[in-house]
């Protein structure tokens, strides 16, 4: 009797899924150097071939990645994100969900900004981005309105309110800070941002 080779299946329930949540788990425990789409579909199950459905490459994989860790990123910081909130604790909540999921998805982070300016990287990715950073947008425009932070061009606010979150989360991926000590600083970070250093 001839022994057929075992084979796997071409088709899975929600392939792009299975995929996705497998990859996010390699690139948390391996990195992304040890990503590919051949061990994947060994991972959930499926042919070789099968992966190409969703993803023509593993560019395509990280893009997608990047994709979801923007989406879930945005839904964290409007979850934490309250108008009726005064500036300074309103501020501070937006700090610390956006450190949080820094904290928890470092590997995610670093892929989700590296990634974010790719030649392929979709209108989807523009979006995604664009809704992460409009929850700080919506805060310091309604601060600028109220006249709580000083005038100016709202795009350069961001850019310093957001390079310095994302400074910290770079602290924190580097061990140059621990989790719990940049948590703990929150309230101190957002009132230096917003008052600065010279004495008053």
């Amino acid at each position: 009797m001839v022994r057929m080779p075992e084979t796997r299946p071409y088709h899975h329930g929600d392939l792009r899924t299975a995929l996705l949540t497998a990859a996010e788990r390699t690139l948390r425990e391996k990195g992304t150097a040890s990503l590919s789409l051949r061990e994947l579909a060994r991972e959930v199950g499926v042919s070789h071939a099968a992966p190409g459905r969703h993803f023509k490459d593993k560019q395509a994989l990280l893009n997608a990645l990047a994709l979801t860790g923007f989406e879930r990123l945005a839904r964290v910081l409007a979850a934490a994100e309250d108008p009726a909130l005064p500036l300074e604790p309103r501020l501070t909540a937006l700090a610390r969900a956006y450190l949080g999921f820094a904290i928890d998805n470092a590997e995610l982070l670093e892929l989700m900004y590296a990634r974010k300016h790719e030649p392929d990287a979709s209108e989807q990715m523009a979006v995604a981005v664009e809704q992460t950073i409009g929850s700080l947008d919506r805060i310091l425009a309604d601060a600028q309105r109220r006249g709580e932070i000083i005038e100016g061009d709202p795009e350069q606010l961001n850019l310093v309110t957001g390079a310095t979150l994302h400074g910290v989360a770079d602290f924190i991926s580097a061990g140059w800070l621990t989790p719990e000590a940049a948590l703990a600083g929150v309230d101190g970070l957002v009132h230096v941002l917003l008052h600065g250093l010279k004495p008053r």
